[in-house]
């Protein structure tokens, strides 16, 4: 070819057999492992958004409120304890997948023939989508006990008899989390990295 040509989108296409085809050849070619810890930190990471952004709701409208009517300030710091709970269900669940995690028996760079991988896959896939499904489900959690938190708040500076009215509502809000780690749990239960290969 001329030096003068313009170059081609063929020109630019990698033809080496390590270049990657696209983004569902790397999700695809991805290791268990990786799944698994990317599951665990979207667990965590994801339940710590929901609490973060449920607590800046509730403790803004708080303080807010707190200086017309100073008398909310410490009973309506429940508020606050549900929010911070969706964070701990994610802790909860990134430590069962933690300890899920096994490296093999043996340090080799490939994996025996004879190895389970159907088991090493389903592991992998099974740990992600139980941090997902944890770490979605607190986002959604945090943010409606964050909403249902500011209005107890601004309510009972009006009101004190709202309050408990609005406390079961924040209950059922909470209890959003609750669901999330339970099928969480569940989804992982039967994920169990192969140490070793097949006998």
């Amino acid at each position: 070819k001329s030096k003068t040509a313009p170059r081609t989108m063929a020109d630019a296409t990698c033809t080496s057999e390590f270049c990657n085809a696209g983004w569902s050849e790397v999700l695809t070619h991805m290791s268990p492992y990786g799944y698994a810890n990317f599951g665990i930190a979207f667990g965590l990471g994801l339940s710590v958004v929901g609490a973060a952004w449920g607590i800046w709701l509730t403790g803004s409208s708080l303080v807010g409120a707190a200086v017309k009517a100073p008398r909310i300030r410490s009973k309506n710091l429940i508020s606050v304890i549900f929010c911070e709970a969706t964070a701990i269900y994610g802790v909860i669940m990134a430590i069962i997948l933690a300890n899920k995690v096994k490296k093999p028996d043996e340090a080799t760079y490939f994996l025996d023939e004879d190895w389970d991988f159907p088991g090493f896959y389903y592991a992998g896939y099974g740990m992600f989508s139980a941090g997902l499904s944890v770490g979605l489900t607190n986002i959604a959690s945090g943010v409606s006990v964050g909403i249902a938190g500011s209005s107890c708040a601004i309510a009972d500076a009006q009101d004190p008899s709202l309050f408990v009215k609005i406390l079961i509502v924040e209950i059922f809000a909470s209890a959003l989390g609750i669901f999330g780690i339970i099928v969480g749990i569940i989804q992982s239960n039967a994920c169990t990295f192969p140490i070793a290969p097949l006998e």
